[in-house]
């Protein structure tokens, strides 16, 4: 990481940078003049996304940090590291993700893999990074959400799916957990003068690694599917403009949820989303953070550990 603690180009941290719309969006914000952290599980993935991008920004400052949201030490240890060697984190993208697992996996803390990944870990992440966000100017965080939010429902009585799994009712799960995260941050930072603008996005249909994944969970339904997607799809680099809106438009507000203009929102120009009536209920919300805070140790302390 970084030596210079003073350094007055700002800092932008995005997950799952590796590939697909989490390197599409490291690419635009090392455009822009970002200092860009590319967090991988596999560092030589990480250095490889490094190079891709500097290919892309020629005087980009990127670099790759181990991170894997499969383990909340892992996080935890991303955190410390980076609280020890930057003074501010002005952008912070929780990007990474995982769609659709067709059998169910664990992380190795014993959450259902979708959960664990999508979401819980990305809250944690927020949490252990909230100095350093809180200790610059205008931060923004940006959630990555998904059109299956809609048909999504928080399991408070079943949320590691242990009762009855279902590929894609947990994907739906974790995503709709994403955007209800942003609107409770959100809230919290207008509580609490954190100074924060909360943002989620949603990349609408892109073709990338994550969706071929996903439908392998319903071979013959995606096959069919897959046909007929670039009829109704974008790029990765078309569906990472909602995010880098979110992350750098003068045009958004606290709290907004950005996605393709086109029908259905699939592919397009960024706009303000539509959010089901799912992200309504107040008390979900709450409750969603609370139970959150309780399986990850989250703290919410402005306080950076000494």
């Amino acid at each position: 990481m970084s030596e210079d603690r003073h350094t007055t180009t700002p800092l932008a941290v995005v997950t799952g940078a590796t590939a697909g719309l989490g390197l599409e969006t490291a690419k635009g914000l090392a455009a822009q003049g970002y200092r860009v952290i590319v967090t991988a599980r596999n560092v030589e993935r990480g250095e490889l996304a490094c190079h891709a991008i500097r290919v892309h920004a020629p005087h980009a400052e990127v670099h790759a940090e181990p991170l894997d949201l499969d383990s909340l030490e892992s996080v935890r240890d991303f955190a410390r590291r980076l609280t020890q060697t930057e003074s501010s984190l002005e952008r912070l993208i929780n990007n990474a993700g995982i769609m659709a697992l067709p059998r169910l996996e664990r992380t190795r803390d014993g959450f259902e893999r979708q959960w664990g990944i999508n979401y819980l870990g990305h809250f944690l992440l927020t949490s252990e990074l909230l100095p350093l966000l809180t200790a610059t100017t205008a931060p923004r965080v940006v959630q990555l959400s998904s059109l299956a939010h809609r048909g999504g429902r928080i399991a408070f009585d079943d949320l590691n799916g242990e009762t009855h799994y279902d590929p894609w009712r947990a994907y739906r799960q974790s995503k709709l957990a994403m955007l209800l995260f942003a609107q409770a941050l959100q809230k919290h930072s207008d509580a609490q003068d954190w100074g924060l603008k909360s943002l989620a996005a949603h990349p609408g249909l892109s073709r990338t690694a994550l969706f071929d994944h996903g439908v392998k969970s319903r071979p013959f339904i995606g096959s069919v599917f897959k046909l007929g997607l670039p009829l109704i799809s974008q790029s990765a680099a078309e569906g990472a403009r909602p995010t880098l809106h979110a992350a750098l438009s003068d045009r958004v507000g606290p709290g907004d949820y950005i996605g393709p203009d086109g029908i259905g929102e699939t592919r397009g120009a960024p706009k303000v989303a539509h959010r089901a009536r799912n992200t309504r209920d107040s008390a979900v919300e709450k409750c969603l953070w609370d139970v959150s805070c309780e399986l990850t140790g989250a703290r919410w302390d402005t306080t950076a550990p000494a």
